[in-house]
């Protein structure tokens, strides 16, 4: 694989135009493709104002129009991946979608390119279904919203995945300064999302049995339990406690945490009422900002603790 490598992005949404971002400031050859003009040309505006956050916020040196203009967007699929070393796809969690787009790119694109997938949930061997005489070259590449800010990305090794190819997603990683965790087993959330759910899983269950509220259960993970696993990982921290401890309370307490195998009846409750989210303006709490502005805030805040941790985010960095 070149030191630069030729990345193909299909799906100009919100993780599609994030992707794009950081790999173009990365120094890669960037092509996005979507279906649609209009997903294009939003993604264009997006990419604008990541990098003009990026700028602004974390001194990274680049013109928002000049990393615009040097990268391909498209509607021709087969073009955009004819030259591709690595394709991501990163469009909606439909299977079918996925299958349809895998067994196009695999005859489009070269026979040694990776066809990489940044479903979250989706088990990569389900995927490569679609393509048998590929699978070896089908592998799960996870980045985490917004991957322009967030350090850590999940490889997944499919049931047919190559050693070569884990390699080389592994490698192409950490060229743009990303942090690789290689998910071994494929199984449906791979790790953060399998982690995030059982947290919120546990969350909603404090609040339906009336045990806290929205709020202070919020509270209790954002300022308690993440502040800390900024600093130490769930292993660590038992590491520190001690293994009896952790396994005396284990014993205790799992008897009484949630084992819903169902999303909790919250989620109709204010679906229904019309609160969906920052979209909506209401979700579980109320906003007087546009989305943008929510989001932004939420990235300020990230990229604050990674600079208070001595991550520097600048052009080196994506």
């Amino acid at each position: 694989m070149p030191d630069q490598p030729t990345i193909a992005v299909i799906g100009a949404g919100i993780m599609g135009n994030g992707l794009t971002t950081h790999f173009t400031l990365a120094g890669c050859d960037v092509t996005l493709i979507d279906h649609r003009q209009s997903n294009l040309d939003e993604a264009g505006a997006r990419i604008l104002d990541a990098v003009e956050f990026l700028r602004d916020a974390a001194g990274v040196d680049a013109d928002p129009d000049d990393v615009l203009s040097s990268i391909d967007l498209t509607l021709d699929q087969d073009e955009g991946v004819a030259d591709a070393d690595i394709v991501i796809e990163s469009v909606s969690e439909n299977l079918e979608i996925k299958h349809e787009i895998f067994a196009d790119v695999a005859a489009a694109a070269p026979d040694d390119a990776v066809l990489a997938s940044n479903t979250s949930s989706i088990q990569i061997s389900n995927i490569a279904e679609a393509v048998p005489e590929a699978a070896d070259r089908v592998v799960g590449c996870h980045w985490w919203n917004p991957p322009y800010l967030m350090p850590l990305v999940e490889v997944v090794r499919g049931a047919d995945t190559s050693d070569e190819t884990v390699k080389r997603v592994v490698s192409f990683v950490e060229s743009v300064d990303r942090n690789p965790i290689v998910v071994k087993r494929d199984v449906p959330g791979f790790v953060w999302n399998r982690i995030q759910f059982a947290v919120l899983r546990e969350a909603m269950h404090i609040v339906d049995e009336g045990i806290a509220s929205i709020e202070d259960v919020d509270a209790a993970v954002r300022d308690g339990y993440a502040l800390r696993t900024a600093v130490v990982g769930p292993f660590e921290t038992v590491d520190l406690s001690g293994l009896d401890l952790f396994q005396a309370i284990s014993n205790d307490l799992y008897p009484h945490l949630s084992t819903d195998d169902e999303a909790s009846d919250l989620f109709d409750e204010y679906i229904d009422a019309g609160r969906n989210g920052v979209q909506d303006g209401a979700g579980f709490y109320e906003y007087d900002q546009s989305p943008d502005a929510v989001l932004e805030e939420r990235d300020r805040t990230i990229l604050a603790l990674r600079e208070a941790r001595g991550e520097f985010v600048g052009a080196d960095d994506g």
